[in-house]
């Protein structure tokens, strides 16, 4: 059994803020594999679904950014597991917006929720950190994860998400490669051809032959000449 954690905070205000890509993470799983509908428990909001051959968890806790720990911790202890059975999804903001990495144990980077998770259950989890850019300054990194998604990321974000369910049961099976692969498809549009690549192409495309009009008598003189 996996447990996956999506971070951020609860309530609409909050729902497209760059810090809930957590929970729009596991939202998307959920509707992807047909998992049960969200119940309230653990502190939080829990689905229950297959990814392959893994039952697996869904959890977003409700207790705020802050305090999620003491849902993961909750639910760990409620399905006796380990931390190595927990992956929590995350914003990063020392990754590039779009950028996604996979992690096993570390540091909490200053993250709110990380470090709650830290005091519950330890280092020793899996991350799948999910890029949302810095803004700069370390003081206006508050305003900046509590704000919505700008609307130029829309088309990145909805692709990076469709990634992340083709390949969670990738993840769930604990094939990190397969399941970054399966976002890299989405997230990598087919290549078009330069300018320059198709002036080639015309250049040397075959040219037609010249078409001889000329009536026969034209061309029986031409013989003679």
């Amino acid at each position: 059994m996996r447990l996956f954690v999506g971070l951020g905070n609860p309530g609409a205000k909050y729902a497209h803020n760059r810090h809930n890509v957590g929970f729009m993470a596991l939202e998307q799983i959920a509707l992807g594999h047909g998992f049960g509908p969200w119940r309230g428990k653990f502190q939080g909001s829990v689905a229950e679904g297959r990814l392959g051959r893994e039952k697996v968890i869904l959890l977003k806790p409700e207790t705020f950014m802050n305090l999620s720990g003491q849902s993961v911790g909750e639910a760990m202890r409620f399905y006796k597991l380990t931390p190595d059975d927990v992956v929590v999804f995350h914003d990063e903001l020392d990754l590039a917006p779009g950028k996604i990495r996979v992690k096993q144990g570390g540091g909490h980077a200053g993250h709110n929720g990380l470090r709650s998770i830290h005091q519950h259950i330890g280092p020793d989890y899996g991350r799948v950190r999910i890029g949302i850019g810095h803004p700069g300054h370390k003081d206006r990194v508050s305003g900046y994860v509590l704000h919505d998604f700008a609307r130029a990321d829309a088309e990145w974000l909805d692709d990076l998400l469709r990634g992340i369910g083709d390949g969670a049961v990738d993840l769930a099976e604990g094939d990190s490669a397969k399941f970054l692969n399966a976002i890299g498809l989405r997230m990598k549009p087919p290549v078009k051809a330069s300018k320059a690549e198709k002036s080639s192409a015309v250049k040397d495309a075959p040219k037609p032959e010249p078409v001889d009009d000329r009536n026969p008598m034209q061309k029986l003189m031409d013989k003679f000449r």
